[in-house]
C-alpha cells in the first residue's frame, strides 16, 4: 500500500503541475476559452489512453498462463523499474527547463494545429505520466495485495491533488522542487527493490544461476518473512539471505545510477 501510494503521488502529482503550466499558459494567451476547453479534453483523453493500457496488460495476463504468465509478469517488473530509473533521470537533467519546454510545444501546436494541437500535447503528457503509473503498478501487483494496491493508489492520488493545491496557493511555503528531489531518490529506491523482485523471479525458475546462496543470513537482526521485514523488502529490495547473483545485480543496478545520475547533472 505504501509503495502504491508512493509511486501514484509522485506521478500524479508531476501530472498535476503539468497541467497547471498548461493552463496557466493557455489563460494568459488565450482570451476566448476556447484553449482551456481543448487542454480538459486533452487531459481526459491522456487519462483515458493510461487506462487503455491497463486494459491492455491485464487482457495479455488473462491470455497466458504457466512459464509464459510468468515470463511476461517478471518482464513488466524490469519495465517498471527501467521506467522508474529513466524518468527520475530525465526529470533531474531536464526538470528544470520542463515549463519553458511545455511552453514551447503547446504555443507551436496551437500555431501549426489550433485548439486540436492543444488537445494532442495535453493529452501526450498526461498519457505519459499515467501509463508509466499503470506499468508501476501492475509491476507491484506481481508481488502484493491488490485491495491494498488500490487503497494506497487512491489515497496517492487523493495527497498528490492536495499536494498541487498547496504548491498552487502557496500554502505552508510548500517547497516543490525539494520534494521531488527527495523522492526521486525514494523511487530510485524502489526501482532496485522492483528489479530485485524481478531478479528472484528468474532464480527462482532456475533462468539465472545464483552463484552464491546465500551470501550471508542476517534474518535475526531483520527477518523478511516477518510482516515488518517484508515492509522493508518490499520497499528497498533488502534480503535477508540473499543471492550472489542479486547483490551483483543491485551493485550494478546502483554503480549505473549513480554514473549515470552525475552525468546527467553535468548536462
Amino acid at each position: 500500500m505504501g509503495n502504491a501510494f508512493f509511486v501514484v503521488w509522485r506521478e500524479s502529482l508531476e501530472a498535476f503541475l503539468i497541467a497547471g503550466i498548461l493552463y496557466a499558459w493557455l489563460k494568459a494567451n488565450d482570451d476566448s476559452g476556447q484553449g482551456r476547453r481543448a487542454l480538459f479534453l486533452g487531459l481526459a483523453a491522456g487519462a483515458g489512453l493510461a487506462m487503455l493500457l491497463g486494459w491492455a496488460l491485464l487482457t495479455v495476463q488473462d491470455e497466458l498462463t504457466g512459464e509464459a504468465l510468468d515470463m511476461f509478469q517478471t518482464a513488466t517488473l524490469f519495465v517498471a523499474a527501467g521506467l522508474i530509473t529513466q524518468m527520475v533521470l530525465w526529470m533531474h537533467k531536464h526538470g528544470r527547463q520542463m515549463k519553458a519546454r511545455l511552453h514551447a510545444d503547446l504555443a507551436a501546436a496551437a500555431e501549426k494545429s489550433g485548439h486540436l494541437g492543444v488537445a494532442v500535447v495535453a493529452a501526450l503528457a498526461v498519457a505519459r505520466e499515467g501509463a508509466e503509473t499503470v506499468i508501476f503498478l501492475y509491476g507491484m501487483a506481481q508481488e502484493g495485495d491488490l485491495s491494498a494496491l488500490l487503497l494506497g493508489a487512491l489515497a496517492g492520488f487523493a495527497g498528490a491533488g492536495a499536494t498541487a493545491w498547496l504548491a498552487a496557493k502557496s500554502l505552508a511555503r510548500l517547497n516543490i522542487g525539494l520534494l521531488l528531489r527527495l523522492s526521486s531518490i525514494l523511487l530510485l529506491v524502489l526501482a532496485s527493490a522492483l528489479l530485485i523482485s524481478a531478479i528472484d523471479r528468474l532464480l527462482g525458475a532456475g533462468w539465472l544461476p545464483p552463484l552464491l546462496d546465500p551470501v550471508w543470513d542476517s534474518s535475526a537482526l531483520l527477518d523478511d518473512g516477518t510482516k515488518a521485514g517484508k515492509l522493508i523488502a518490499d520497499f528497498s529490495g533488502y534480503r535477508a539471505r540473499p543471492a550472489l547473483t542479486s547483490l551483483l545485480a543491485w551493485a550494478t543496478y546502483w554503480g549505473v545510477v549513480i554514473f549515470a545520475w552525475r552525468r546527467s547533472g553535468r548536462g
